[in-house]
């Protein structure tokens, strides 16, 4: 599959990219939800996403913050194929 949108090759892309981020650390730092929540979602949407680097990375930020067990819970669902799962398998 082709990627439609190279990020790497395009100077522009990349000063975007920057600009992009430092707008989402101001809002992030602001924002009253939880560390360990914001950490989850990111976790999730990493998930969703297929970003296998950051979700090894957010897993282990929740590990870092104590949230083992909710992580490890989210990378179990995740990891089950499609079809496979059944009410309350998962508490």
């Amino acid at each position: 599959m082709e990627p439609r949108l190279n990020l790497s090759g395009s100077p522009l892309a990349a000063k975007s990219m920057r600009h992009f981020a430092s707008a989402s650390k101001v809002i992030i730092d602001g924002s009253t939800l939880p560390s360990a929540t914001h950490d989850l979602v990111m976790l999730r949407a990493s998930q969703i996403n297929g970003r296998g680097f950051c979700t090894d990375m957010h897993s282990k930020d929740l590990a870092h913050a104590g949230e083992t067990s909710v992580a490890n819970r989210l990378n179990v669902i995740v990891q089950q194929p499609a079809g496979d799962y059944q009410p309350g398998q998962f508490g």
